[in-house]
């Protein structure tokens, strides 16, 4: 641990991490902790892309479902993500993103479509409000979890316009 910052710095910078993300190990903390709050602050608000994680390690336990069909396979991808993520907030975000908008495995019979669901909450999820309902409006998985395949013009479907509502 760096000893050229204060205590509060350090517990301080920690709290952000904790809250902002999903903590931080004793490197990544001392490397916050050199680039001081501000600096971290603005890094997790405004990161770089995030670098694409090798697929490897969870081809290698989930061999059969390589190609994230299997709504397992694709829950431990995004749980990898989560756990190797270099941006933190993102992901948080999804989480959060993807708790408003509740979809699940119950009703969609794909599970990539979740993780495509879960790419554009990583997209839009930290920008504007209105294009993220647009974004949304579109995926087939909100689409699926809230019957829009049984809305036809004489037989009109309001789930997705009571989602909406209860925002």
């Amino acid at each position: 641990m760096t000893l050229t910052k204060s205590k509060e710095d350090v517990a301080l910078i920690a709290h952000l991490l904790r809250r902002a993300g999903f903590g931080a190990t004793p490197d990544e903390l001392d490397a916050a902790v050199e680039m001081g709050y501000n600096a971290t602050l603005e890094s997790l608000l405004n990161p770089v892309d995030d670098v694409e994680l090798p697929l490897d390690l969870i081809r290698r336990y989930f061999v059969d479902q390589s190609d994230l069909r299997n709504q397992q396979a694709c829950a431990a991808h995004w749980m990898y993500q989560l756990v190797y993520t270099q941006t933190p907030l993102r992901e948080k975000m999804c989480l959060f993103w993807h708790r408003v908008f509740a979809t699940g495995a119950s009703k969609l019979i794909q599970g990539r479509v979740v993780l495509n669901q879960i790419d554009m909450f990583r997209k839009y999820g930290m920008g504007n409000f209105d294009e993220l309902l647009l974004q949304l409006s579109k995926d087939p998985s909100m689409l699926m979890w809230l019957d829009n395949q049984d809305n036809h013009a004489h037989s009109i479907n309001e789930n997705y316009g009571r989602e909406i509502l209860e925002l």
